[in-house]
């Protein structure tokens, strides 16, 4: 539908943004639209994926530890969804288990 491309491109803007506030803003609307649209999500699982495997990685930590917390409430959310995207969010995840931030390591 016309609403579901344009959440889609909001979200790919928000998390693809310069400013850090603005990424988090992001990984806020992920959740969001895992709650009220997860067949939208699902369907689009792989290119949503693509940006925000990049927040679980992102360099502002506050962005790094929201979207670790938002992804452990998204796999209740989209189970078997996540399927296709599993490997590269285990190895996003990963490499924060050995962050010296304990808010990101306690979250990854």
């Amino acid at each position: 539908t016309v609403e579901g491309r344009e959440s889609l491109q909001k979200l790919y803007q928000l998390l693809e943004a310069k400013g850090f506030q603005t990424r988090m803003e992001g990984v806020a609307l992920l959740l969001d639209l895992c709650k009220t649209s997860p067949q939208l999500i699902s369907s689009n699982i792989v290119q949503i994926f693509d940006r925000f495997v990049l927040r679980i990685n992102d360099t502002h930590k506050k962005v790094k530890q929201q979207a670790l917390e938002v992804l452990a409430e998204m796999v209740g959310l989209l189970e078997d969804a996540l399927t296709p995207v599993m490997i590269r969010l285990m190895e996003g995840i990963t490499k924060n288990l050995n962050s010296k931030d304990p808010g990101v390591h306690a979250a990854a």
